[in-house]
């Protein structure tokens, strides 16, 4: 039994339970470092760490702003301020919050601090080896994840693992050029590294003191997913048996449900009698009628950013974090992307929209209904990007869900020389791609799809619908064997799922590293650009042609 005094405190930065939370998140990295006083007991600990998530949570608003603006399917509107326009012109300068490494190394400071310490708690006996085991995974995982994104953002950066006193000795440290900026391939290797020895990969255990539901919210998927984490930094290194071993992290997160569990993390298709699902659907005998399309915040493929907590919201949700509207740390979406509630500072790109319109429903409608009324609306004659808006009282940062999970596998199973399996995962699903079997391609590919009643067999995979089919979408058609081709689709397919989460600078950076190719890259944004209308499109693509400039300025 967790004590409540303590732990339930901490967990207030997020759910509101006290007016102790703000002090605790207004707190700079200093206070979370200094605070060598409460490494007593176990649950001094768990307080570190649900602190920690509180200034981990402070990255949201320039992380989406980085890996969406810069990209191709975010665009500034006319209330933007100079900041938001150099970012999307990739011109931003010194001065400018947004190409701040500060933030992303006050968060290293509080891991490499913690894990210091757990490591004296577990030495003298005051945690387990399991307590220790599963916190320090959760915490070096968040560091490698903060770390990833200072490597994808500005490429060469100072790898810190020991402790340091607070950010302002952090300042005198790299300034004095102790710690040289290393290469982000240098970096990926030291992240593969220390993901690899993690002890536990599992999530924390049910009973776990940091486990429990406080205000509706279980707390369970608050935290990173470790197996997720170590198949990203696989997928982003790609050598040797990386595009394997992503697979098996993969696809052993998409079966955590277990034998029996078809819905957890598998991907099924509409429901069509009640529409209580996550998937683009019609109201039953409707299909032919726009206007019957499921839009609302139970139901169908919109409900995954707007339903409270509950089966379906964790048959999809893998690792989020709830916002409070009356505490810090304030959602900073509202202010970017809302016209009512906000400033209404970024949009839609055209480019966005054009991909969405350019897709095909099953029942012919021509455009994707995951784009126009689910990801975007038209709000006072203006497109507004919807998907962090729909429900005011469950607002969140959406980290991760089972539509990556998803598009991650295909993309490494793809490169791993399996396409039939990575194009089965991105249209239709495994059954109507592959036949009502048992797919056997060894681990991880390996998938049951049988359904018959005489004998009485349900496959676990019987019922995945696919990215595409979840969408109500027809296949794309992929060239037979051409690892490119299918490739392209994914990558695509992730504009189309995955809008506004802050994935897609992430997505086109790493295809173009991969492929040694800056076109691929610079063209997307270009093609962006020229659609808006914008005047340094021209100058933008010629930029992106040298891969030096990809990175952002590191400037401390």
């Amino acid at each position: 039994m967790m004590k409540i005094n303590n732990l339930l405190l901490a967990f207030s930065f997020i759910v509101l339970l006290g007016t102790s939370c703000k002090k605790m998140i207004d707190e700079e990295t200093k206070d979370v470092v200094e605070q060598k006083n409460m490494y007593k007991n176990l649950y001094d600990a768990d307080a570190a760490i649900i602190g920690l998530y509180g200034q981990f949570q402070q990255l949201a608003a320039q992380h989406v702003v980085l890996n969406e603006l810069r990209a191709d399917l975010m665009t500034v509107t006319a209330n933007a301020d100079d900041y938001l326009k150099q970012i999307e012109n990739h011109e931003a300068k010194l001065g400018n919050p947004y190409i701040d490494p500060k933030p992303y190394y006050k968060v290293i400071l509080a891991c490499n601090d913690m894990l210091y310490h757990f490591d004296i708690m577990v030495q003298n006996k005051i945690l387990d080896n399991t307590e220790y085991g599963v916190r320090y995974a959760d915490v070096a995982s968040i560091r490698n994840w903060v770390y990833l994104q200072l490597g994808i953002q500005f490429g060469h950066v100072p790898y810190i693992t020991t402790p340091i006193q607070d950010v302002q000795t952090l300042d005198a440290v790299v300034n004095s050029g102790k710690y040289a900026p290393i290469s982000f391939d240098q970096l990926l290797d030291s992240l593969v590294s220390v993901q690899q020895q993690l002890a536990i990969l599992s999530p924390y255990p049910e009973g776990s003191s940091l486990i429990t539901t406080v205000d509706g919210y279980s707390t369970g998927r608050f935290f990173i997913n470790k197996e997720v984490m170590l198949g990203k930094l696989y997928l982003w290194r790609g050598k040797g048996d990386d595009y394997h071993n992503a697979a098996i992290a993969f696809k052993s997160v998409m079966e955590t449900g277990g034998t029996g569990d078809y819905y957890t993390y598998r991907m099924t298709g509409a429901s069509k009698g009640d529409n209580n699902d996550l998937a683009v659907g019609y109201i039953r005998y409707q299909e032919e009628n726009e206007g019957s399309l499921v839009d609302n915040n139970s139901q169908g493929w919109r409900s995954i950013f707007a339903r409270e907590e509950d089966q379906l919201f964790d048959r999809e949700w893998i690792w989020y974090l709830p916002y409070s509207t009356l505490f810090k740390p304030e959602n900073p979406f509202m202010k970017l992307f809302s016209s009512t509630q906000g400033s209404y500072l970024l949009k839609p790109s055209v480019q966005a929209i054009d991909n969405w319109n350019n897709q095909l429903q099953k029942n012919d409608f021509p455009y994707d209904a995951r784009g126009v009324k689910f990801s975007y609306n038209i709000v006072n004659g203006q497109p507004e990007i919807m998907k962090y808006q729909f429900n005011p009282n469950a607002q969140k940062w959406f980290l991760y869900r089972a539509g990556e999970l998803h598009l991650d596998f295909a993309e490494a199973a793809n490169r791993d020389g399996h396409p039939a399996i990575a194009d089965a995962i991105l249209n239709q699903g495994i059954q109507p791609s592959l036949g009502n079997a048992i797919i056997d391609q060894g681990i991880p590919y390996v998938f049951d799809a049988r359904k018959s009643s005489n004998p009485s067999i349900a496959g676990d995979w019987y019922l995945n619908a696919g990215v595409r089919g979840r969408a109500n979408l027809y296949s794309v058609p992929v060239e037979s064997g051409s690892t490119i081709s299918i490739e392209d689709h994914i990558t695509n397919e992730r504009a189309l799922e995955l809008a506004f989460e802050g994935k897609r600078w992430s997505d086109l950076l790493r295809i173009a590293l991969r492929r040694k190719d800056p076109s691929y890259l610079a063209d997307k944004v270009y093609q962006k650009l020229i659609k808006e209308n914008n005047p340094n499109a021209t100058a933008v693509r010629a930029k992106l042609m040298n891969q030096q400039n990809w990175y952002l300025p590191f400037k401390w």
